[in-house]
């Protein structure tokens, strides 16, 4: 992408600030920041939330199951589901999320995913059973890998945001992630 897409602005605020309250909007009752390059940087943009904790990643260009499993770590003990969220995300309605965990709490899936047209997305509900098998996911297949092991046990819930299943990989689709949601270009230039 050329930028740091946690720090970005998005909206009034930053890409991972906006992450964060759509999350906490949701009523998800603890957030877990997974935090590696540039930590400190986005520790300082989230210290207005106090009720933000973070869990540190010190593999530098490492797969994302190793921040799933920093996460999985940092878990409160008395938990039993987790919502794994990505960061280049920050369009997630907290409808979308709500969603999920009222589909969890309804038919008790151990796998809960978002779709929209088809296609599934982000963020995905676990169950803390699978505990140990997040915490030792094969690095080249990630979650997939994981998915695929369970295939059967995963509920795919259809949610009204398209934006579950887009993400912010360039600096084109961050600036029309942008423009579709505010309705203008992002202040800041590449």
């Amino acid at each position: 992408m050329g930028a740091f897409k946690p720090l970005l602005p998005f909206g009034g605020v930053s890409v991972v600030e906006a992450c964060v309250a759509n999350i906490c909007a949701a009523g998800v009752g603890e957030i877990i920041v997974v935090i590696g390059h540039r930590a400190g940087e986005v520790r300082a943009a989230l210290a207005h939330l106090p009720f933000v904790r973070f869990a540190s990643n010190d593999e530098p260009g490492s797969e994302m199951g190793v921040s799933v499993a920093r996460g999985v770590e940092a878990v409160s003990a008395g938990a039993c589901v987790l919502l794994v969220a990505l960061v280049d995300q920050p369009a997630v309605p907290p409808a979308a999320i709500r969603s999920l965990i009222a589909a969890r709490a309804r038919t008790g899936a151990r796998l809960v995913v978002p779709e929209w047209g088809g296609r599934g997305g982000h963020p995905v509900l676990f169950d803390l059973a699978l505990r140990e098998e997040l915490l030792s996911l094969v690095q080249e297949k990630g979650l997939r890998a994981l998915f695929d092991a369970h295939r059967e046990e995963v509920l795919r819930v259809p949610v009204e945001s398209p934006f579950v299943a887009r993400d912010m990989d360039t600096w084109d689709e961050y600036v029309a992630l942008h423009r579709e949601v505010f309705g203008s270009a992002p202040t800041v230039e590449r």
